[in-house]
């Protein structure tokens, strides 16, 4: 009986592992997203990395694996690089995000959700926002 409490847990454990194959495509979305994300800040210079940024003057948001981009109005384009989660964006789920200040910052947790069936598809949270703008 006491074998058949630890082989449990180890079973659920094994289930819940990549596969060598799952693996593999994971590795070449990632890489894939950083080709794309490169092409997107080529010729643009990064700046001082700032807490908070305001959503408002966002025209686009993208994201390329764990990277969001937001462009602004103007030229500069502001990456965070989360922990992943917030993946989905990419594909055409909706990022959700609650400020108390009106700004996004550092820290901040966003949601997406598919826009048919309203269900939450994941989650993630910002890092620093570093702005990238054309050199002078």
């Amino acid at each position: 009986m006491r074998s058949l409490l630890i082989l449990v847990p180890l079973a659920a454990l094994a289930a819940c592992a990549q596969t060598p194959a799952q693996t593999s495509a994971a590795a070449q979305a990632g890489a894939a997203a950083q080709v794309e994300l490169d092409k997107e800040l080529a010729g643009l210079v990064p700046g001082a990395p700032r807490n908070c940024i305001d959503p408002r003057w966002s025209r686009q948001v993208k994201s390329y694996g764990g990277t969001i981009l937001y462009s602004d109005i103007g030229s500069t384009k502001y990456r965070s690089d989360t922990g992943g989660g917030c993946e989905r964006i990419g594909r055409g789920d909706v990022l959700v995000t609650r400020t108390s200040t009106g700004q996004l910052c550092r820290g901040d947790i966003a949601r997406t959700i598919d826009p048919v069936s309203r269900f939450q598809t994941g989650s993630c949270s910002f890092a620093a926002f570093v702005p990238y703008r054309k050199p002078s």
